[in-house]
């Protein structure tokens, strides 16, 4: 991964790396843990998304994560950490992934890697931001919700037919953000709420990390299965419906807590297989962990 100051922000003597380094390594690590039920993991892949399609996505993510970490607009690092990612054939691999990674690089290379450090970043964001994360709709296609039905001009998936839309307004990246985690809808989108919310469960969950025992690897897989277990997956509510979402999420507290009690991941083991015959892809749990572990690693975990 080979880091320097020009690419990856300032170097951290205590643990060995960059910023941009932890935010790759985050990413690596993330797709690398198993199980985690219904996503692709190294021992599994999905029809058409495989793990090696992840290991592109994160290497081609590094130019837009480095923006990040030199000070560069957060609206135009997300997009070109996407346009690298999507330079493989897999399509999107870590889309919301990076849209959490972008602004943590971003506090942890001003050393402010803190709720209230990463919420002062996001809520410094401008038009100029919103309008390249709408861009970045393009290089990949992305499972989002619908929009409300007075609000299908600032449907993401317009791209950037958008903008001129989102210039009359003047809404900045995190007004689009709250927008979308105030939709009513029975399950709000989980990146979004991150976003509003101090990244308060990716802080929660590197905590879990950072104390649990054993390989990181397995603390990652358990921390996805309390992560899911805790609140259902906006992705599967956007793909399946909500009232699956909750019944996955169900599926995973009960197995959870057979994994707490038996100390294996024997019974995670059968629910991967389960979920990926079912279709069921718990993506923003995904990319909660993503962020997660960056915030684990910047603080030092041990691998």
């Amino acid at each position: 991964m080979g880091g320097s100051m020009t690419d990856g922000g300032s170097f951290d003597g205590k643990i060995g790396r960059t910023v941009v380094d932890t935010a790759q390594l985050a990413l690596l690590l993330e797709v690398s843990g198993t199980p985690k039920p219904g996503n692709v993991d190294r021992h599994r892949d999905l029809a058409d998304l495989h793990f090696e399609h992840f290991l592109a996505g994160a290497i081609g993510a590094r130019p837009g994560l480095a923006m990040a970490a030199r000070g560069e607009p957060i609206g135009s690092s997300f997009e070109r950490a996407v346009a690298g990612m999507a330079r493989q054939r897999g399509g999107n691999t870590q889309f919301g992934c990076l849209l959490l990674l972008v602004p943590l690089v971003r506090a942890a290379a001003t050393d402010s890697l803190t709720p209230n450090g990463v919420r002062e970043v996001v809520e410094a964001t401008t038009v100029a931001d919103v309008v390249e994360f709408y861009c970045a709709f393009e290089h990949v296609a992305v499972a989002v919700a619908d929009p409300p039905a007075d609000a299908d001009a600032l449907d993401v998936r317009r791209g950037s037919d958008a903008v001129s839309t989102l210039r009359e307004r003047e809404l900045t990246l995190y007004d689009v953000m709250e927008l979308s985690a105030t939709h009513e809808v029975e399950i709000a989108d989980g990146n979004a709420r991150l976003w509003t919310n101090g990244f308060d469960r990716a802080f929660d969950a590197a905590d879990a990390i950072l104390e649990g025992e054993g390989q990181v690897l397995d603390r990652t897989a358990r921390a996805f299965l309390d992560c899911l277990a805790a609140e259902p997956d906006s992705l599967i509510a956007t793909t399946h419906g909500a009232a699956v979402a909750r019944e996955v999420s169900q599926r995973a507290e009960r197995v959870a807590a057979d994994c707490e009690a038996t100390g294996e991941l024997a019974a995670a083991e059968a629910l991967a297989e389960e979920f990926v015959a079912a279709g069921y892809n718990p993506g923003t749990t995904a990319d909660l962990l993503a962020a997660a572990l960056f915030i684990a690693l910047h603080r030092g975990v041990e691998l």
